[in-house]
C-alpha cells in the first residue's frame, strides 16, 4: 500500500507540470473576431478575448490546441487581442480562449468559427418569384452553383445577423445544384439584405466567394416616389442618361430596381435638399433596356414602389440598306380636321413597328405585314380628325416581341403640319417634266400671297425642305429649290406649300408635279401614228406605243407642251406590250413632236429610253397647214411666264394705238369726202337744170348771195382737188332699184388754206337745206383776209335719184329736170368762231 501511495504521489506531481490549476470562481471569457467572423482572404482579423480585471495571461486555441500567437494585454488585463494579418485558407477553423490570474486559469470560452471566403467561385442568389415583396409577405431565396458542394449557407446582413444552412440538391431543369431558403414573413420596418455561400462537407469553415447582394424591396406605407428619365426614356445606344427618383424628405436611401432583375440596380443616398437621388448611366448599353421602379427607405420604413419607367435602347439592329422609311399619305400637310395615314416600311423583317413623336410619347405599335410583290414589311398608322396637337416630328422603329425594349435604328424624322384654307401656291419646273440623269433641276414655288416661306415635299418620302421666300418686281413671292444634280432617287411627285412666319399653319397644297427620269430601264419603245402623221383638223388620231420588253405603263410626251405627260397601262399581246393614246377631233394645238417611254410599277417615275420622235401635223380643211397657237414652253417658270405676259401686253397696247390712229384717220378722210360731195353737188353738168330743194323748189339761183357762196365753195373744192389730188368717188344703186341714191365722196383727207391744216369733218349726216342760207350768210360774214387758221370748212352732197335710168346722158337730164330725178343739195359751212358768235 505504501508503494501505491508513492506512485500516485509522483503521478500528481507530474501532471502539475502541464495541467493548470483551475481557478474556482473565475468568469468565463468571451471570444470575438473583428471585423467579422466571416472574412475573405488577404484581410486582417483580430481576436479579442475578454476576461476579468487583473488577468496576466491569455491563451488562444484552435480546434482545442494551444495556438501560439503574439498577445497584447489591454485595459489592465481585462482583455487581450491576437492580431492576424493576411488571412489565408489555413486560418479557417474553430477558435477558443482562456485567461489566467494569481488564482489560476479560467474555463475556455465558447468556440468561434473563423470562416475564410474566396476558396471557390461564387454562387448566384435570386428571389422567387421576385425581390419585390409586400409587407407581411413571404419569399423563397434560391442559391445555385454549377459545382457540387456539400452545403449552402444564407446570411442576412445587418444588426440582426441571421444565417441558414441547407444541403445542396441537384435541379435537373436548370442542370445545377441549388438550395432553397424560405424567408418570411417580412416587414417594411427594416432592410432585408442577403448573400449566400457554398462549402464542401469536410471543410465547413472554408467557403466560396459570396454571391451578389440581394435586397428584398418591401413595399411599405410611405408615399410612393416619382421616377423620371432625362433627357428621355428612349435612348440611342452609347448615349448618357440620368434616372431621378424623388421621394419625401427624411429618406435615408433610394433604391433603383430593374423589373425582372434579381438584384438592385443601385442604392443612393439623397442629394440636397434631401428628397431625390440621381442614378447616372454614362453609356447606355443593351442590358440597360427594361422597366424600372424606385423605392426610398427612412426610419419609418419603406415607401410604396414608384410607377414603372420603361427605358428603351435604340440602334440595336443596324443595317446600311435596311433602314426604316416613314411616309405620310396623302401628304405630311393635312387640312385641319382631316385624316392622315403614316406608313412605316422596311426590307428587314420585324415583329412590330412602333410610332413615336419628338416628345418621346409612344403613340402606338402595330404588327408588321408582308408585301409579297417586293418582299418588304410595313404597317399603317391612321390619324383621324387632325388638330394642332397632332403636329410635330415623328419617327418609327422596329422590334421583336421577345425584346420589346430593344429597337432598331429610327427612320428619318417626318414633320407633320396642319394646313389652313389659304390660297395654294404654284409649282413649276424650268427644265420640263422628263429629265436625264445628271441634268440640273430647279423647282419653283410661287404665289401672289405674301408667304414668308415655302416648303417642298416629295410624296412618299420624309423630305420637307423649307426656304425663305423672295419678292419679285412683279409683286409675286417665290422660292427656288435646286438640288446639286439630278439623280434617280429624285424622280417622283412633288408638292409645295406656303406659310407665314407668325403662323404654324401651311397653305393648301399646290397641284402635284411629276418629275420623271429617263434611262433607268434599258428598253427603247417605238411610236407610230394612225391613220397618218398628217391629218385634217377635227379628225381622230391614235398614237401607238409598243415594246418588245415588258413595261407596266407607257408615257406619252409632247415636245414643248405645258401639260404633264399622259400615262396608260400597257397591254400584252403575242409577247409584245403596247398602249394606244387616242386623240379625238384634233386641232392645230395638237400639232407637234411626240415621244413615248416605258416604266414599271416598282419604280413608276424611272423611265426607259425615249422612242424615236414622231411628228404630227394637223391641217385645215383646205389642206393648208396652220401653225398651232403660241403657248409658253413647259417649265419656263414664273419668269418666262412673266416675260410672255409683258410681251403680249405691249403688243396689245401697240395694236390698240394703231387701231385708234386708223380710226381717227378714217374719220378725218370721211369728213373730207363729205365736203367734196357737197361741193360736187354744186358742179352741175352743162345745160343741166338748176337744183331744186325738196321743200322750196329752186331758190339758190334766185338768191345772188347764195349763188356767189356756192361758186366760191365750188372753186375751193376745185383748188383743193388740184392741190391735194382729190378724187370724187361716186356710187350709184343698181339699175333695178329706180329709187336708188347717188352719193359723191371726197377721198383725200387733208385740205389746206393759207398753209393751215383743216380739221376733220365733225359729222357725216346729211344736212337739210332748210336754214342753209342763214348758215351761208354766216360764212360770208367772215373776214376774207383773216389771218387765223380756217379750222372748219366742209361740204357734203347727197344726190338722190327718184326716177330715171343711169344710161341717160346729163344733157337729157337737164332738159327733163322737172319730171326726171329731183336733185337735193345740202350745203353747210361752219367755223368755231361762228359758233362762239
Amino acid at each position: 500500500m505504501t508503494f501505491t501511495f508513492t506512485v500516485l504521489l509522483c503521478l500528481g506531481l507530474t501532471l502539475d507540470l502541464w495541467i493548470p490549476v483551475l481557478g474556482g470562481n473565475l468568469p468565463k471569457p468571451v471570444l470575438r473576431a473583428q471585423p467579422d467572423s466571416v472574412v475573405s482572404k488577404q484581410t486582417e482579423v483580430t481576436f479579442l478575448c475578454e476576461g476579468t480585471m487583473g488577468a496576466t495571461k491569455y491563451r488562444l486555441y484552435k480546434y482545442g490546441y494551444f495556438y501560439s500567437w503574439p498577445m497584447v494585454l489591454l485595459e489592465y488585463g481585462k482583455k487581450a487581442e491576437f492580431r492576424m494579418s493576411y488571412i489565408n485558407e489555413n486560418h479557417a477553423g474553430t477558435y477558443s480562449c482562456d485567461y489566467g490570474t494569481d488564482d489560476g486559469w479560467s474555463v475556455a470560452s465558447n468556440t468561434l468559427e473563423l470562416v475564410v471566403t474566396g476558396a471557390s467561385s461564387k454562387p448566384s442568389l435570386s428571389a422567387q418569384p421576385s425581390p419585390e415583396v409586400t409587407s407581411g409577405g413571404n419569399v423563397t431565396l434560391q442559391c445555385v452553383s454549377g459545382q457540387e458542394y456539400g452545403r449552402f449557407i444564407l446570411i442576412k446582413q445587418g444588426p440582426q445577423k441571421l444565417s441558414w444552412r441547407h444541403d445542396s440538391q441537384y435541379n435537373h431543369s436548370i442542370q445545377n445544384y441549388q438550395a432553397l431558403f424560405p424567408v418570411g414573413p417580412v416587414n417594411s420596418s427594416q432592410r432585408w439584405i442577403f448573400r449566400c455561400y457554398r462549402h464542401d462537407s469536410y471543410r465547413p469553415q472554408l467557403w466560396s466567394y459570396p454571391s451578389d447582394t440581394l435586397e428584398l424591396l418591401v413595399s411599405g406605407n410611405l408615399h410612393k416616389p416619382i421616377i423620371k428619365a432625362e433627357p428621355g426614356s428612349v435612348m440611342a445606344l452609347g448615349t448618357s442618361m440620368t434616372i431621378w427618383c424623388q421621394g419625401t424628405l427624411g429618406a435615408e436611401i433610394y433604391v433603383l430596381h430593374k423589373v425582372g432583375s434579381q438584384e438592385s440596380r443601385d442604392t443612393k443616398t439623397p442629394e440636397e435638399p434631401g428628397n431625390k437621388a440621381k442614378f447616372s448611366i454614362p453609356s447606355v448599353r443593351q442590358e440597360h433596356a427594361g422597366q424600372y421602379r424606385c423605392y426610398c427607405y427612412s426610419k419609418a420604413g419603406w415607401s410604396e414602389r414608384s410607377d414603372t419607367l420603361e427605358l428603351v435602347v435604340t440602334g440595336i439592329y443596324r443595317h446600311k440598306y435596311n433602314k426604316l422609311r416613314l411616309s405620310a399619305r396623302p401628304s405630311p400637310v393635312v387640312t385641319l380636321g382631316g385624316n392622315m395615314t403614316l406608313q412605316c416600311a422596311s426590307s428587314k423583317r420585324y415583329d412590330k413597328f412602333i410610332l413615336t413623336r419628338e416628345d418621346q410619347q409612344l403613340l402606338s405599335s402595330l404588327d408588321t405585314q408582308r408585301i409579297p410583290s417586293i418582299s418588304h414589311y410595313h404597317a399603317f398608322f391612321s390619324m383621324e380628325h387632325m388638330t394642332s396637337n397632332h403636329t410635330g416630328t415623328f419617327r418609327c422603329y422596329g422590334y421583336y416581341k421577345d425584346t420589346p425594349q430593344l429597337w432598331s435604328e429610327p427612320s428619318e424624322p417626318l414633320e407633320i403640319h396642319i394646313s389652313g384654307l389659304s390660297k395654294k401656291p404654284s409649282l413649276l419646273t424650268q427644265q420640263g417634266y422628263i429629265l436625264h440623269p445628271g441634268m440640273s433641276l430647279t423647282l419653283q414655288c410661287s404665289s401672289d400671297i405674301s408667304y414668308d416661306r415655302f416648303a417642298l415635299y416629295k410624296v412618299g418620302e420624309a423630305d420637307f425642305t423649307q426656304h425663305c421666300s423672295q419678292r419679285t418686281q412683279a409683286g409675286r413671292f417665290l422660292a427656288n429649290f435646286t438640288p446639286d444634280y439630278m439623280r434617280q432617287d429624285m424622280g417622283g411627285q412633288y408638292r409645295c406649300y406656303g406659310a407665314h412666319n407668325l403662323s404654324s399653319e401651311w397653305s393648301a397644297s399646290s397641284d402635284p408635279l411629276d418629275i420623271l427620269i429617263t434611262g433607268y430601264l434599258h428598253v427603247t419603245p417605238s411610236l407610230s401614228v394612225k391613220p397618218n402623221s398628217t391629218v385634217l383638223s377635227g379628225e381622230n388620231v391614235t398614237l401607238l406605243c409598243q415594246s418588245m420588253d415588258k413595261v407596266d405603263t407607257f408615257i406619252l410626251s409632247k415636245e414643248g407642251s405645258a401639260h404633264q405627260p399622259m400615262r396608260l397601262r400597257s397591254k400584252s399581246q403575242e409577247y409584245q406590250w403596247h398602249a394606244e393614246f387616242s386623240m379625238t377631233a384634233v386641232t392645230y394645238p395638237n400639232t407637234g413632236t411626240y415621244r413615248c417611254y416605258g416604266s414599271r410599277d416598282s419604280a413608276p417615275y424611272l423611265l426607259s429610253e425615249a422612242s424615236a420622235p414622231v411628228e404630227l401635223t394637223v391641217s385645215g380643211p383646205t389642206g393648208a397647214s396652220s401653225p398651232p397657237p403660241s403657248r409658253p414652253m413647259p417649265g419656263a417658270g414664273f419668269n418666262s411666264y412673266l416675260n410672255v405676259l409683258i410681251g403680249v401686253s405691249v403688243a396689245f397696247l401697240l395694236l390698240l394705238v394703231i387701231f385708234i390712229f386708223v380710226l381717227l384717220r378714217r374719220r378725218h378722210q370721211g369728213k373730207f369726202r363729205q365736203d367734196a360731195q357737197k361741193e360736187t353737188e354744186l358742179e352741175l353738168p352743162a345745160g343741166a337744170a338748176e337744183p331744186v330743194t325738196r321743200d322750196r323748189g329752186p331758190q339758190n339761183r334766185a338768191n345772188p348771195a347764195a349763188a356767189t357762196q356756192e361758186e366760191s365753195l365750188y372753186a375751193s373744192v376745185e383748188d383743193m382737188r388740184a392741190e391735194d389730188g382729190v378724187e370724187l368717188d361716186s356710187w350709184r344703186p343698181p339699175e333695178e332699184d329706180p329709187q336708188g341714191d347717188t352719193y359723191a365722196q371726197v377721198k383725200p383727207s387733208k385740205l389746206r388754206r393759207e398753209g393751215s391744216l383743216l380739221p376733220s369733218v365733225m359729222s357725216s349726216e346729211c344736212l337739210n337745206t332748210k336754214g342753209q342760207a342763214e348758215e351761208d350768210r354766216e360764212v360770208d360774214s367772215q373776214p376774207a383776209e383773216s389771218k387765223e387758221p380756217q379750222d372748219v370748212t366742209y361740204a357734203q352732197l347727197c344726190i338722190r335719184t327718184l326716177s330715171g335710168r343711169r344710161d341717160t346722158p346729163p344733157s337729157s337730164q337737164a332738159e327733163e329736170a322737172p319730171e326726171e330725178p329731183s336733185l337735193y343739195a345740202a350745203l353747210a359751212a361752219t367755223h368755231p368762231k361762228d359758233k362762239e358768235q
